[in-house]
């Protein structure tokens, strides 16, 4: 009986030090690739990336065209994305919760939610960029959203299966229709979590460049018409690392930095409501 605590005692230790170091592994690399990434990227934060345009080999220059771009993608992309994502993961919820569509839509969802973003790309490329005839911001702007579809749709669903039912169950005996129970009960009480679900879609598009490569490609000067090559930063950043200039690889230094930080940013927002959803 003592061997068999002992061995037992001894399983748990080596399962307790293999995890461990596990995590510290990982986390030592993700220390790593942020010291890298603050180390070459601080040295070229300057006033000049915010408010010039991206340079040619050997000039000064900033991202400023770069920054503006990825903001209107991003903006688009949540703008047609999110409204679609609601509503789908709303009748999921609300309305169809032990139907067989919602298991279909579930199960296709969760497919397009692991699905590689350069498929997606090739997937517009193919829908719109030959259609239309160009690369252009509005091809960009969808491949975008079709990203954050999955992730509005999935927050969505999982907030509002969380509202107990005993709140719609009391709203619906003084008289409210369902639409009202839903929009006025449902969706306040589940409203942190679903707007933890947009900012995570924003932090997951805000860095993505391949399916940019295959709809928006890229443009050297300032743009904001949706139906051209539209610059982002991202793809500037893969086409200036990729280049044997030393200035166009610091500027891609620096814009990864800035990418970074934003992502940062909204992932400890979105932690931020979560933990206060908790409380609550």
């Amino acid at each position: 009986m003592h061997a068999l605590y002992r061995g037992r005692r001894f399983r748990n230790s080596l399962a307790m030090i293999l995890s461990v170091v596990a995590a510290a592994i990982g986390l030592g690399w993700l220390v790593l690739i942020l010291a890298v990434l603050v180390f070459k990227g601080v040295s070229g934060l300057n006033l000049a990336v915010f408010t010039e345009m991206t340079p040619p080999p050997g000039s000064a220059g900033g991202l400023l065209n770069a920054i503006v771009g990825s903001l209107i993608l991003t903006g688009l992309a949540i703008l047609m994305g999110t409204p679609i994502g609601i509503f789908a993961g709303t009748y999921m919820a609300e309305y169809g919760r032990d139907s067989k569509l919602t298991t279909v839509v579930r199960f296709i969802n969760d497919i397009l939610l692991s699905a590689p973003s350069i498929v997606i790309g090739l997937f517009v490329y193919e829908t719109m960029v030959l259609a239309m005839g160009n690369f252009s911001g509005i091809a960009g702007a969808v491949a975008l959203a079709i990203i954050v579809i999955p992730v509005v749709v999935r927050t969505t669903e999982d907030m509002l299966l969380l509202v107990p039912n005993t709140l719609r169950e009391a709203a619906s005996a003084l008289g409210a229709p369902r639409w009202h129970v839903i929009s006025h009960v449902a969706y306040k009480a589940a409203k942190t979590g679903m707007i933890t679900g947009v900012l995570l879609a924003i932090a997951r598009i805000s860095g993505e460049t391949a399916p940019l490569l295959f709809t928006a490609l890229n443009n050297q000067f300032w743009s904001v018409d949706l139906l051209a090559p539209m610059p982002s930063l991202p793809v500037v950043i893969f086409q200036f690392a990729l280049s044997p200039y030393e200035d166009w690889q610091q500027l891609a230094w620096t814009g990864a930095l800035l990418i970074t930080i934003t992502v940062l940013a909204l992932s400890i927002i979105a932690r931020a409501l979560s933990a206060r959803k908790m409380e609550t």
